[in-house]
């Protein structure tokens, strides 16, 4: 339950539109429910802001599913990462209003789309094509936990001049989050060119040596940039929602 829902519900107790009974049975999973195979953190919405984040690899589409049923009283948006399209499909004939998109191998529970309440814009760059998937599960993260995020893909180091028009819109952003495979060389043109945070994001994506994303990765930590930071490899997830959180971070207007 999020702070807007708790408020309604204080609001109609006060207005006599809703009983305490009634009230104190809608509470009584606030906290956690415990389903047996899953323990719900319910609190999670009030505390952090943004609900629990249900990781799909490893679980069942009746695990995914049971999960998403009980979240489904409480929350406006739910997100399933890792779902591949078998038990998609067994998600959205369970519940029908859920979203997929494969590339992501993401599954989204949100009836209306959640308005902007970042204070700019999140920029998510793939370095290639093959990195997408991991983009676009970091664009639809940020975009589903209430930010202004647009992608660009394709525009790596082998073909920097790609990247050079792109140039206003990096000076724009309020974050960017750069995804590359190979040698991870991306984000460190990119926090080059930028005063912003670059979150980068190591991808599996590459030959051999490339050992699944570990050299990326080494790149990544390795690098000159100073206003980089990087997540997980294949971590697309991680730096949506790390992108949002400093998105939101309070600004002082006095």
């Amino acid at each position: 339950m999020d702070r807007s829902r708790l408020i309604q519900m204080l609001e109609a107790i006060q207005k006599g539109q809703l009983s305490c009974e009634s009230a104190a049975d809608q509470l009584t999973n606030l906290v956690n429910e415990d389903i047996s195979f899953a323990n719900i953190d319910h609190h999670r919405s009030l505390r952090k802001g943004f609900p629990e984040v249900i990781f799909g690899e490893g679980k069942t589409s009746a695990h995914i599913i049971g999960i998403m049923e009980r979240m489904m009283h409480q929350e406006d948006v739910i997100l399933t990462t890792r779902v591949d399209p078998q038990k998609a499909a067994e998600i959205l004939e369970a519940i029908p209003l859920c979203r997929y998109d494969e590339l992501a191998r993401m599954v989204i529970w949100a009836p209306k789309h959640p308005e902007p309440t970042g204070h700019g814009k999140i920029l998510i760059i793939s370095a290639g094509t093959s990195d997408i998937p991991v983009a676009r599960e970091a664009l639809l993260t940020a975009q589903y936990m209430g930010n202004d995020a647009e992608a660009i893909f394709d525009v790596g180091v082998a073909g920097i001049h790609r990247l050079f028009k792109h140039k206003k819109a990096m000076e724009k952003a309020t974050v960017i989050v750069v995804v590359a495979g190979m040698e991870g060389a991306l984000p460190s043109v990119v926090a080059g060119m930028v005063s912003a945070p670059v979150l980068a994001v190591p991808t599996s994506v590459g030959y051999g040596v490339s050992f699944g994303g570990a050299t990326a990765l080494f790149g990544m930590l390795s690098s000159c940039s100073s206003n980089v930071s990087v997540v997980n490899i294949d971590n697309g997830f991680g730096a949506g929602y790390m992108a949002s959180a400093i998105n939101h971070i309070p600004v002082d207007k006095s």
